[in-house]
């Protein structure tokens, strides 16, 4: 939880900078998240647009003015309107229960999508799937997974793999990987020569910011959430203590290492 503290701190210190709307934005899904216990999707996606709306409206075009002559037409060939099935978790949850391994790719690529700013931004969002919806795991071995993934080689969003795993074995654990990886290969790497050519683009560029101050204050809410459980006495307090301490004052240790040694620690004092 220390090392999740700090990561929190630089995120929402590089994001926010010294805008007050991305500190206000911040600090509301802070709220929200510490509050409720639950990462709101939403509220991310809502921040983004929001800075769109303040900072980079695009310009609408202006309608085109029908001739006398126009005959009305719905737009759709045969004069029919399509029945639209709403996307929605239950239509999800419906689908996702033909099998275990259809639930986890299907909430592992939901996850992916939303990485913004650090990988840890996605720790509340998989609290609240895998332990409050799911029921996959319990808090105790969440906490276990997230610090699996700060002591393996290789990104924060390698956790999803150590969950897959437990809740599906080695298959599992590979539908896991892949799905939480998809949407970033397809949404960064496929195409990331667009976004070189646009990296100056202000709508982009002002959803970004929004989108990243609030997955920083979700990250900061899940660090008040996630305590709660980890810290339960005197022990794991002065362990959680010290280890901020040395973070925070010498920001050169690896911190494999620290989890490694606490780990150590508690093998001793049990």
């Amino acid at each position: 939880m220390a090392i999740i503290t700090i990561a929190a701190c630089k995120l929402v210190r590089l994001t926010d900078g010294r805008d007050w709307r991305a500190w206000a934005i911040s600090t509301v899904v802070f709220t929200v998240t510490a509050t409720t216990g639950r990462e709101p999707i939403y509220l991310i996606v809502a921040a983004g647009l929001l800075l769109i709306l303040l900072d980079a409206r695009p310009a609408w075009p202006l309608p085109r003015r029908k001739q006398a002559t126009d005959e009305p037409s719905t737009g759709i060939k045969g004069g029919r309107l399509p029945a639209l099935l709403p996307v929605s978790s239950p239509a999800l949850g419906t689908l996702a229960s033909g099998g275990v391994l259809i639930s986890l790719g299907l909430f592992f690529l939901k996850t992916g999508a939303l990485v913004f700013g650090s990988g840890l931004a996605i720790v509340p969002l998989l609290r609240d799937g895998v332990v409050a919806q799911h029921h996959w795991l319990t808090q105790s071995q969440f906490l276990d997974a997230v610090a699996m993934g700060l002591i393996t080689p290789g990104p924060v969003v390698i956790t999803a793999a150590f969950i897959g795993y437990l809740v599906g074995g080695p298959a599992g654990a590979l539908v896991a990987t892949i799905a939480i990886f998809t949407p970033i290969y397809l949404g960064v790497t496929v195409p990331g020569r667009w976004f070189i050519r646009h990296r100056n683009n202000p709508q982009i560029k002002a959803f970004v910011t929004g989108a990243t101050a609030a997955a920083g204050g979700a990250l900061c809410g899940a660090v008040v959430v996630l305590t709660r459980q980890a810290v339960t006495d005197w022990t794991t307090a002065a362990i959680a203590v010290v280890t901020l301490t040395l973070l925070w004052r010498f920001k050169k240790i690896p911190e494999p290492y620290v989890v490694a040694a606490a780990g150590a620690l508690g093998i001793l004092l049990h």
